[in-house]
């Protein structure tokens, strides 16, 4: 489990066909307190760690996750956002975050408001019932509070913080993102559909 707060923005240093997708990800972590099979949240994604080294650690990510993901267009160089697994009593600053991408949102627009940046995103349809205004999202492993719902279309507002801090300074209109929906969303919603 996440909190959906980034602390890490990591490089994607090598990247290998082997079957499955191997990635190296550079790291700020300290690498002697990351365990060979924990888990590590990359752009979103639960990612099992399988190798180390002094400030760089290797994952994992099956033919599965690279079609439901946007991992499949990683390219050594990439920034991406990452987040250690939630250890009992650790602040909770987000929302429970699975790490499990539910599908891929396009950035369709960006326009400043003030020091801000307003992101409408397009869901899948069949993900767009799940988000509300003021309801929570992970994008890109990142927990955000939804502005306001259009259809499939939705809005969040990035402070300058989040955008320094993570990778969303760098993002831009057409860029692929993972989506993951709030997990009280999905029981709440499969509650209704069974009532």
């Amino acid at each position: 489990m996440f909190t959906g707060i980034i602390t890490d923005v990591g490089t994607i240093a090598e990247l290998e066909q082997q079957g499955d997708l191997r990635a190296r990800i550079r790291t700020g972590y300290d690498t002697a307190t990351i365990d060979i099979g924990a888990s590590i949240a990359s752009d979103g994604v639960c990612l099992t760690v399988i190798a180390l080294g002094d400030d760089w650690y290797d994952v994992q990510v099956s033919a599965e996750t690279v079609s439901k993901t946007n991992l499949g267009a990683w390219t050594v160089g990439k920034r991406v956002n990452l987040e250690r697994a939630l250890k009992v009593g650790d602040e909770l600053g987000g929302h429970i975050v699975s790490g499990h991408v539910d599908g891929v949102a396009e950035v369709v627009a960006m326009t400043d408001e003030g020091d801000s940046t307003r992101v409408t995103l397009r869901a899948p349809q069949a993900l767009a019932r799940f988000i509300a205004p003021k309801g929570s999202v992970a994008l890109n492993g990142t927990s955000l509070t939804v502005n306001d719902v259009d259809g499939c279309d939705f809005g969040i507002n990035f402070i300058p913080h989040t955008k320094e801090v993570t990778t969303w300074g760098d993002v831009k209109a057409g860029d692929q993102i993972n989506l993951e929906i709030d997990t009280l969303a999905r029981y709440v919603a499969r509650l209704h559909d069974a009532g």
